[in-house]
């Protein structure tokens, strides 16, 4: 018997030591990775959050495509700040965007 006990020992795979990326995913259910929040000279900027708070009836723009909307800054500098800003596609009162910069704002679209 404890010849066939070594021989089992023997066969089964040894557990592998834990790499960086078994770290990363060992909190993680169903083998996705969670990554951490970069911090410091390597923290990537996403943006200001900005809620639509208008949408304007005049487009602009060769097929007219381009739609103005007043967009409510929620987090930053400007919080609470309201400004105009130009979108192509689909966009509509209570939906939430991020903005690249708060300090651009367009110009009224006005009918001729």
């Amino acid at each position: 018997m404890a010849a066939e006990t070594a021989k089992e020992k023997a066969i089964e795979p040894k557990p592998a030591k834990p790499s960086d990326s078994a770290k990363e995913s060992a909190g993680t259910s169903q083998g996705v990775t969670q990554q951490k929040a970069p911090s410091g000279e390597n923290a990537r900027f996403e943006g200001f959050l900005a809620e639509i708070v208008g949408v304007e009836k005049n487009r602009t723009g060769i097929y007219g495509e381009i739609k103005q909307a007043l967009c409510k800054i929620m987090e930053g500098r400007d919080k609470g700040r309201v400004i105009r800003r130009n979108f192509s596609g689909r966009i509509k009162k209570g939906d939430i965007i991020r903005l690249p910069d708060t300090s651009r704002e367009d110009k009224r679209i006005v009918a001729r």
